[in-house]
């Protein structure tokens, strides 16, 4: 055993060497992308023609061995084009796009791990219920506890995958980083995204959605030439009026 971590620690470590390098490597051509994109196609067909076989086997309607094919091959198709685009340098009128990085798929997995995690499995309705009512989650057989701990748990993963993101696109970590102002992007980003404070309600794509409008403000005041304390109360405002329409969506909601 102590072998076994001995040498999973070793794994994890050359794993986060070479992660925390990637968001400056571009997305390269060669073999890899090739070799992602041949995994990622036999896992979808694997799990197509598994589902279809389970499907027939509990007697449920299931569509004919040449559509479940044409769907594998419109995902090798679909792959291909966006491998393509992805290895693909592009030069602009000022700078030259080197394919596209690492973090960009990276951030696309998490994206579809965790949302199928939260819409498709019992752990995320547990989670939802948790959220809305945790007394009533309790009365009706959940075990609220091993859920948030195993929700604290996933939080924490997630922690370090941004972790390693910021470290790559620094270039370096220090242990004087403003965290609380990332952990206030982090809230802002999922409120805006429709995320409610007060639990129960939320969709993984509409965080990222939500990011993306905290990162377009905050890049666009920083290129306007706008102070970092006036950045930090443009992003706090957004952050008051999300809370306050989600207030108020409530009450009406509860009102009704």
């Amino acid at each position: 055993m102590r072998r076994l971590l001995l040498a999973t620690a070793a794994i994890l470590a050359a794993v986060l060497l070479q992660v925390t390098v990637l968001n400056n490597v571009p997305f390269p051509g060669g073999s890899g992308p090739d070799l992602v994109l041949v995994v990622v196609v036999a896992i979808y067909a694997a799990f197509s023609l598994l589902r279809s076989r389970q499907r027939k086997a509990q007697g449920l309607t299931t569509p004919p061995l040449g559509v479940t094919l044409l769907g594998v091959g419109l995902v090798a198709v679909g792959g291909v084009v966006l491998m393509l685009i992805c290895t693909a340098n592009r030069g602009l009128a000022l700078t030259k796009i080197n394919g596209v990085p690492w973090v960009i798929p990276v951030v696309l997995l998490v994206l579809l791990i965790f949302s199928w995690l939260m819409a498709r499995t019992r752990l995320g309705r547990y989670i939802y219920a948790i959220g809305a009512n945790p007394e009533a989650a309790r009365r009706a057989g959940i075990k609220v506890n091993r859920i948030k701990t195993i929700g604290f748990v996933l939080a924490g993963f997630m922690a370090g995958i941004a972790g390693l993101i910021y470290a790559s696109n620094q270039g370096s970590m220090s242990t004087d980083i403003n965290g609380g102002q990332l952990v206030l992007y982090a809230v802002a980003a999922a409120v805006v995204g429709g995320t409610s404070l007060f639990g129960g309600r939320g969709k993984i794509m509409h965080a990222l959605l939500g990011g993306i409008v905290i990162a377009a403000v905050f890049n666009g005041l920083g290129l306007m030439g706008v102070s970092a304390a006036v950045q930090l109360m443009a992003t706090a405002v957004v952050l008051i009026a999300a809370v306050t329409l989600d207030s108020l969506v409530r009450r009406r909601a509860v009102a009704r």
